[in-house]
């Protein structure tokens, strides 16, 4: 992914598409969050020995440190050295857009689409916020809203559903401010961002598709206080050309060699069961858009509960479901069963990010029940991501920041129980349905 300054006017593009993934790059829709000279200060107050580290290395060496601590990833042949996930002026004013929580590596390619599982928000924004108060620079709305409500627990998990709750609370349907409202109950909950390639395949988003797919609920995000009516309605259009972008996007291939006849066999027994949640692929592709219910499909309930009917009704009548008009869905009874396009890559799995790999899907017994990520490493045999296994959070990990590197699945909606429909199948029939999803 390339792109041209910040500043610089918008160029002539062949399809909307390309114009919305310029403008997710190059367009500031929120105010900045920070500037270059605290970025490259933020290395100060890491913990040891990381601080240590950072203070010897070359300034290029540095930038890659506090690139993987956080989980940005840099543009390809950017002279600057800008990450995908945030706008940066010319001035080096930094303003998050959507590819912060939407646009990850894998073995240190960027895909598009791909969600960042590497992407550690809380820890970012703490680091900013104690610089800043160092510094005596001025905080911004992420820097207090980070102290206030948890962004994430874990690495590459993140809490936006309550972001989304918190910010339309005190809005009125015409995106008038009302601060007159009661402050909103909030159920804090990791949840794991969908690959976007999904997309094109929806008719709503969100795992209990409560909301209707269109640009305007991409829009949700950017209701901060400084963004009015005026500021929706003009950049209006501009999502309409993000979810051109989005709808263009489509699963990469799996790049390993495949076991065409055993993966044969693995989609005769997709077909005969999964297939009636997840849809069929190849050249009679369906997708049901199925809800499970939360009795039935077992994983974590905290995402479905997180939502109360009244949070959603409110979502209902506001400007993003065009006050009442769009169908939105305000007591959902589960979840609903994802496509599987490029199931290989977007790896870890569940809602909530709680397994590692797809054969530890297929096989319970396969699940950590504390884990650590090897970077954005895949594992090819188990599929998924590549991990360390513990019992427990290691004591050594003190810092706050140490801890968000461990996912430890006895947590409050990060359990990875559930989804044990494939208990029935044997140990080669397991392997066979392994091989058939690596050519989703």
């Amino acid at each position: 992914m390339q792109s041209l300054s910040a500043d610089e006017p918008e160029p002539q593009f062949a399809t909307r598409a390309e114009r919305g993934q310029w403008l997710l790059l190059n367009k500031a829709f929120l105010p900045p969050d920070f500037d270059q000279e605290t970025f490259d200060q933020l290395w100060k107050r890491w913990e040891e020995p990381a601080r240590g580290e950072a203070e010897k290395a070359t300034p290029d060496v540095r930038r890659k440190l506090l690139f993987a601590r956080y989980g940005l990833a840099e543009r390809t042949n950017d002279e600057r050295h800008r990450p995908l996930q945030y706008v940066v002026s010319t001035t080096g004013q930094w303003s998050m857009n959507c590819l912060a929580c939407h646009q990850g590596t894998l073995a240190g390619q960027a895909i598009p689409g791909l969600a960042n599982a590497q992407y550690n928000m809380q820890s970012l924004y703490e680091d900013v916020r104690n610089t800043k108060l160092f510094e005596g620079k001025k905080l911004s709305h992420m820097d207090l809203g980070s102290a206030l409500l948890p962004l994430s627990t874990s690495r590459g998990t993140t809490n936006a559903v309550m972001f989304g709750v918190v910010l339309l609370n005190f809005r009125k349907p015409d995106l008038t401010v009302d601060k007159s409202r009661p402050r909103p109950a909030l159920t804090n909950h990791d949840h794991d961002a969908p690959a976007w390639w999904q997309y094109h395949r929806k008719n709503s988003i969100y795992i209990d598709g409560f909301a209707p797919k269109g640009h305007r609920p991409l829009m949700q995000f950017l209701l901060v206080e400084q963004n009015g009516p005026a500021e929706f309605a003009k950049w209006e259009q501009d999502f309409a050309d993000v979810s051109a972008w989005l709808e263009s996007l489509r699963a990469p291939k799996y790049p390993d060699p495949i076991d065409s006849a055993l993966a044969e066999k693995g989609k005769f027994l997709f077909n005969a069961s999964c297939a009636k949640c997840h849809g069929t692929y190849g050249e009679d592709t369906k997708w049901p858009a199925r809800m499970v219910s939360l009795d039935v499909v077992g994983t974590d309930p905290q995402r479905s509960r997180g939502l109360s009917v009244k949070q959603r009704e409110h979502y209902a009548g506001s400007w993003f479901a065009h006050a009442g008009k769009d169908r939105v869905t305000t007591n959902p009874t589960g979840y609903i069963a994802p496509p599987l396009d490029g199931i290989w890559a977007s790896g870890p799995y569940f809602h909530n990010g709680s397994v590692p790999t797809l054969a530890a899907v297929l096989e319970p017994r396969l699940r950590p029940v504390v884990w650590k990520r090897n970077g954005d490493l895949r594992d090819p045999q188990l599929v998924g991501v590549s991990y360390e296994s513990l019992a427990e959070v290691p004591p050594t990990a003190k810092s706050t920041h140490e801890k968000r590197e461990y996912y430890d699945t006895r947590l409050t909606s990060k359990s990875n129980a559930g989804h044990d429909f494939a208990r029935a199948l044997d140990k080669d029939q397991k392997l066979a349905l392994l091989e058939y999803l690596k050519t989703l």
